[in-house]
């Protein structure tokens, strides 16, 4: 196997057969899913491992609101043919990297991704997306919601075990389709019901993280700025350990009649 890229995706199972019972239903489940592949990578010389991140358009089809965004992870025994398969949805990309890292991904490898039609409004999206995406076990998703309709948008709740204050954070998504550019913000509550209230009814701007305002506010605009320089001289285009990644375009759902993004 290599990292060329292809929409469609094969995990060579064939000659292998699922190490427990859930291997076996989660590839039923990936089966009865609709997925055209975003960003994929497959380890070498041997194959073991496979990391994939998709888009299930079955998704939007199903629940109001439910995550569109599927991370798929493949570790193959190839001394005893047997593979072990798990799958996580998620209403975002970098949600999907993180998970995807966690199970030994290099980030670099599933940082870049194809077939996305909105790009980065700004570079706090890029910084906030790769946060998300290096954040290991940091952030405890709590609920999540997609909607793939105008204003096209999503949002992710999360608890921070990192976050001495405010420790409840949502991460919001919001797509403009005219500018081809979405926006990714954080925004900190000091509990759920706080979150789920702004959530509701958004009377004013999601409140910024206490550390985007403090002394350490200082570190968030240095590390915002490296990633515009990089971004401006090219530099990205290589990244190492440590660096700055380039950005992530969002899994934008799949088009539904009378509307007019695409994938």
């Amino acid at each position: 196997m290599n990292d060329g890229f292809d929409f469609a995706f094969d995990f060579d199972l064939d000659e292998l057969a699922p190490a427990d019972a859930a291997s076996e239903e989660a590839l039923e489940r990936f089966w009865s899913g609709d997925l055209t592949a975003l960003s994929q990578h497959h380890t070498t010389p041997n194959g073991s491992h496979s990391f994939v991140i998709a888009h299930d358009q079955s998704a939007t089809w199903g629940i109001p609101g439910a995550p569109q965004v599927m991370a798929i992870a493949v570790a193959r025994d190839l001394t005893r043919f047997t593979y072990t398969l798990e799958t996580s949805h998620h209403a975002t990309v970098s949600f999907a990297q993180a998970w995807l890292v966690e199970r030994g991904c290099p980030p670099e490898k599933i940082a870049k991704i194809h077939g996305g039609s909105l790009k980065p409004a700004d570079d706090l999206t890029v910084w906030v997306e790769r946060q998300i995406r290096e954040s290991g076990i940091r952030y405890e998703v709590l609920d999540n919601h997609t909607s793939d309709s105008d204003p096209c948008k999503t949002w992710t709740l999360t608890r921070d075990s990192r976050a001495a204050e405010a420790p409840i954070r949502v991460f919001h998504e919001e797509w403009d389709n005219d500018a081809g550019t979405y926006t990714m913000r954080e925004g900190a509550f000091a509990d759920v019901g706080a979150a789920r209230t702004w959530l509701d009814d958004r009377s004013g701007p999601l409140p910024e993280p206490p550390e985007y305002s403090d002394d350490n506010g200082a570190v968030v605009r240095a590390r915002v700025a490296r990633i515009a320089l990089a971004r401006s001289t090219g530099a990205s285009a290589a990244p190492k350990a440590g660096h700055d990644v380039p950005s992530t375009p969002p899994a934008a759902p799949a088009q539904r009649p009378g509307q007019g993004r695409l994938m």
